[in-house]
């Protein structure tokens, strides 16, 4: 009783406003504007302001221990260079006090933050983090602040990460020089930030939406470059980019948790005291004018090869509403929006998709509040030619009726209901969350402080739904109108081959306007070469620099006995259950798994689209649309899906099965409970729209896969490359890597004719053991609610089939995946996972194998991958429990190259002399993991799915803290340099297929029935 009396007082001295300045006083080179309190969420806000720069200042205490810092400036990009994202990058790679190359990601691995990156959003720039320890949020915020503040901005830096023409391998120039093969001398553009660019206009869904925004936004350019004219940045452009725009006048600084205000500003005020105050470009941009009457747009984009080529159209229709800074308004359209749009109940999806029209929402879909006036746009992908006209007028329709009918109150309930469970649970990350909900809105003049106003905003929006009609005279306000954007994407069969010839004419403009400027094509050539050298020379000193200018945290601050989570099992009900029994604020959140044994591949394959299935078919009794109401307004989601693991003391060996999850306020836990039974039980799949309906799951499924492989591609390839090495890994690959790709579009490209009922018949097989047999559960809630949520979990088991379904018994699995495969897939960059077997969790050696992994990324990896091969990202990872170390690449320009880079990582680190310091480094960095803040829900989590105890947590850790230099040079000899040499590893690229990918390849076409 003492101890919560005394944690309330805490809670409370954190937040009372009696401790701040008030409003007009002065703190540290800063004045209080004003200050609130908010309840709802527990925290208090104070706005401040610098006295001499003006830069404002938003602190946000809360009794969190997980502290948060950011600063942003606003970015308004002067035209489509990139100049603010290629700025982003450059202000990380060296300071005038860290006069280092990249302390940024020199800092990795020196801090314990749980969180640390930089955004370039559409018109402003921000760099956060989070962490638990005072002394590391000192030191990162110093090194922010330097770093965007006072950077080199060094011309080596600009041509690394923003552009340049150079050799196509300069590592051959160096050691054969003028004996360098043609291929390796061959000039090319280079960058990290072009080939992000280009990685990201590989995905049709970023590049429409990212040609939406020029048309609807044409005051605000391509903040984060458009490759065609990224290569019309100077480095003088970026220099006074970065003098105009990121001064503390065009700043704004949040800081938020439990640490001193005080402290903060002190620090910060050391900073920005050096500065006189300037005029910032605040600049807010307005959207198109749409007043004068409805615009069309028609731009090309590329064909996606794996969906019907007759539904390759893109299109959507938008409007331009109100100000955003009318925070009532703004959150009465987004609930118009939810209603309009979301589920497959909505008055669009049955009106648009279910009639056929398209098979999924475009990505600029939505209300879109983040600008000064907001945007309303409804459109689909997989659109027919033919079909492209008819969609301005079925939506406006669809609005009328909506407009006319009226919107349900229990649908609204159930809207706010979602709102009020968000505010109940308690995430790690909520000031990250906070900090990603106001920034946006900050910088187009919102107030913030009406932005953290819930209460008050739900108190004004009841006040006037009340008067009656209020949200269909919204609709008839803004959206029964013809004052509307039509923008359609339509497909090109030679869009990236265009785009191909494009760079090359462009790039022989470059080196034309080069040869007249040298005097001569040799005299060119050489310059280009020398430059490519000097720089490679500059990257070479990464490695052998003095970093003691850089601050740290240390591996003694990690205290070496962590407090284990207090878990308790009982048996109920023929029920396994773990009980994790914590303050939850009124919510309850279950898990349960069903083990299914020897379960048929064909079956197992199918389990994602019977997930998807069960949320979108409907009961006998009951239509989706009836049961989407009843989730949003008794519970805060359930869901389904596939779970599989190995186990901890043997990663060979594996368990599956189903995977159940729901949360609730705790008087609605039986209604959860029953939910779930309803959707997984008695879902129809005989009703006469079953066929149909599933198809469209597939066909939206199938719809834009290629972009959502685009946006994390290293992640697939690993998968594939991992999936030749385990039972577990195989079984991952099958439901969510491209066996999985591959399946869902084979189905979805089924004549419209198939019934589909093969599929039905299996999915129904896969509705009969769902829940039969005997479920192990996982309950977290408050001590006093566990009675009643074990009465009610006793009701739900009591209802379930009791008898489990068998399956033959199958041979152990054969792993014949080649060791070496590609896929080609459509983008200009590559992708790329090479995997290795080690050892089990439980293992010795899989500590060392840990901090090998750190110490490869940040010592070699990052530096070899990303500095010098140009490509977005590359490291190594290891697994602890699917006993996995692997390496990959991610937007990689150059793959033979980084190959060659991955296959000779093991040897390099078993030749390193490795330091005391480069030890720490890899310890700190695997502990930022290791001991990140957790949600309530997440607590005992790998107990209850994987089999980790807390006493082989405990284990773990303290074996991370002791690995030894010999350890990680004994396992990287073990299982890198050796696993090699036993051809026991598995490698997949994806990407355009090049000469490069001969016979010892194993080619895997991703096309489907014919697909071209």
């Amino acid at each position: 009783m003492l101890r919560n009396a005394t944690k309330g007082a805490a809670r409370k001295t954190v937040t009372e406003l009696s401790q701040f300045p008030k409003p007009g006083e002065k703190l540290h080179g800063f004045t209080l504007l004003r200050s609130k309190h908010v309840p709802e969420l527990e925290l208090t806000a104070l706005h401040l302001q610098h006295d001499k720069t003006g830069a404002e200042h938003l602190h946000i205490a809360r009794d969190d221990s997980n502290n948060v810092f950011s600063i942003g400036f606003k970015t308004n990009p002067p035209d489509d260079t990139g100049v603010p994202h290629i700025l982003e990058h450059t202000t990380l790679c060296g300071s005038e006090k860290y006069p280092i190359r990249d302390p940024f990601f020199k800092m990795l691995p020196r801090t314990l933050s749980n969180f640390m990156n930089a955004f370039t959003a559409s018109d402003h720039t921000f760099y956060p983090f989070a962490t638990t320890n005072a002394q590391d949020y000192k030191n990162l915020m110093s090194v922010y602040l330097d770093a965007t503040l006072r950077p080199l901005l060094k011309e080596s830096d600009f041509t690394q990460e923003g552009w340049r023409i150079g050799p196509e391998n300069p590592q051959a120039l160096l050691t054969a020089g003028a004996e360098a093969k043609p291929e390796d001398k061959k000039l090319v553009f280079k960058g990290v930030v072009y080939n992000e660019m280009k990685g990201q206009m590989s995905d049709a869904g970023y590049l429409f939406y990212i040609r939406f925004q020029d048309h609807i936004f044409p005051d605000i350019n391509n903040s984060g470059g458009d490759p065609q004219k990224i290569t019309d940045l100077t480095y003088q452009q970026l220099k006074s980019f970065h003098a105009e725009h990121y001064h503390p006048s065009n700043a704004k600084v949040y800081t938020y948790g439990d640490m001193p205000l005080a402290d903060h500003l002190k620090e910060i005020d050391a900073q920005l005291g050096a500065f006189e105050r300037i005029r910032g470009d605040m600049a807010i941009h307005r959207p198109i004018d749409l007043s004068t009457g409805p615009r069309e747009i028609m731009l090309l984009g590329p064909v996606d090869p794996l969906v019907d080529l007759n539904k390759q159209f893109k299109t959507s229709v938008s409007w331009v509403l109100g100000d955003t800074t009318d925070i009532v308004e703004s959150f009465s359209l987004a609930l118009i929006s939810a209603l309009l749009v979301d589920g497959y109940g909505s008055p669009l999806y049955k009106g648009l998709i279910d009639t056929g029209l398209g098979t999924d929402w475009s990505p600029n879909t939505g209300y879109d509040n983040s600008g000064k006036l907001g945007i309303f746009s409804i459109g689909l992908t997989g659109v027919q030619e033919e079909d492209v006209p008819k969609l301005k007028a079925k939506v406006q329709e669809i609005l009328r009726n909506a407009r006319e009918k009226g919107f349900e109150r229990s649908k609204i309930n159930g809207y706010l209901h979602q709102l009020e469970l968000g505010l109940k649970h308690k995430t790690a990350n909520f000031g990250m969350s906070l900090l990603h909900r106001l920034k946006p809105k900050w910088f187009t003049g919102v107030d913030p402080f009406d932005s953290l106003a819930w209460n008050d905003t739900l108190a004004a929006f009841e006040t006037e739904f009340a008067k009656g009609g209020y949200l269909e005279g919204l609709v008839e306000k803004y959206l029964l109108n013809d004052n509307t954007l039509a923008f359609t994407m339509a497909p090109s069969s030679t869009f990236g081959q265009d785009l191909v010839e494009e760079e090359t004419a462009r790039l022989s403009t470059r080196i034309s306007q080069a040869v007249e400027s040298a005097g001569g094509e040799e005299q060119a050539r050489a310059a280009f070469e020398a430059q490519e050298l000097n720089l490679l020379a500059e990257q070479g000193k990464t490695n052998t620099e003095d970093l003691n200018c850089l601050p740290s945290v240390h591996v003694r601050d990690i205290p070496r006995q962590k407090e284990p989570v207090v878990l308790r099992n009982e048996v109920t009900d023929r029920v396994n259950i773990q009980w994790r029994e914590a303050p939850t604020n009124g919510l309850t959140y279950f898990r349960a798994v069903n083990t299914l044994e020897s379960l048929p591949d064909d079956l197992r394959s199918l389990i994602p689209l019977f997930s998807d299935a069960i949320m979108r078919l409907g009961t006998k009794d009951m239509t989706m649309e009836q049961l989407e109401d009843l989730i949003k307004l008794k519970t805060g989601g359930i869901s389904v899906g596939y779970h599989s693991t190995s186990k901890p003391t043997d990663f060979t060996k594996a368990t599956e099965g189903l995977v159940f999850s729901g949360m609730a306020l705790d008087r609605n836990v039986p209604i959860m409970f029953e939910l779930i039974r309803k959707v997984v039980v008695d879902t129809d799949f005989d009703s006469p729209d079953a066929a149909q309906q599933i198809r469209q799951l597939l066909q939206a499924s199938a719809d834009g896969v290629v972009n959502d492989i685009a946006s994390s591609g290293h992640a697939f390839a690993r998968r594939a490359a991992e999936a030749g090495l385990s039972w577990d890994a195989f079984l991952k690959e099958q439901v969510s890597g491209l066996s999985q790709v591959k399946l869902i579009t084979s189905l979805a490209h089924r004549p419209e004719s198939d019934p589909l009922v093969d599929v039905i018949a299996k999915l129904k097989q896969i509705q009969q053991f769902a829940l039969a047999g005997t479920l192990r559960a996982a309950i977290t809630c408050d001590s006093e609610n566990v009675g009643n949520n074990t009465k009610a979990l006793s009701k739900f088991v009591g209802v379930l089939p009791p008898n489990s379904v068998s399956f033959p018994d199958r041979s152990p699995p054969q792993f014949s995946r080649d060791i070496k495969s590609f896929y080609p897939l459509p983008y200009q960059v590559y992708y790329g996972g090479l995997a290795l077997p080690t050892a089990s969790y439980t293992s010795p050696d899989n500590a060392p194998l840990q901090i090998l992994s750190q110490l490869l990324t940040h010592k070699h990896l990052h530096h070899e991958i990303r500095e010098k091969g140009g490509a977005y990202g590359g490291g190594a990872y290891s697994r602890a429990i699917d006993g996995i170390f692997g390496f990959y690449s991610y937007r990689d320009p150059n793959p033979l190259n980084t190959l060659k880079i991955m296959q000779n990582a093991g040897k390099w680190a078993v030749d390193k002399q490795w330091s005391d310091r480069d030890l720490e480094d890899a310890k700190i960095s695997v502990f930022q993991g290791v001991d990140a803040p957790r949600s309530v829900n997440k607590e005992g989590m790998g107990n209850f799915l994987y089999g980790v105890t807390e006493e082989m947590k405990q284990t773990r850790r303290e074996q991370l803290l002791d690995v030894t230099k010999d350890q990680v040079r004994e396992v990287a000899q073990k299982y890198v340099v050796d696993g090699l040499a036993k051809n026991s590893e598995r490698l997949v690229f994806l990407g355009e297929k090049r000469d490069w990918v001969d016979n010892a390849w194993a080619v895997n076409e991703m096309d489907i029935n014919g697909v071209d």
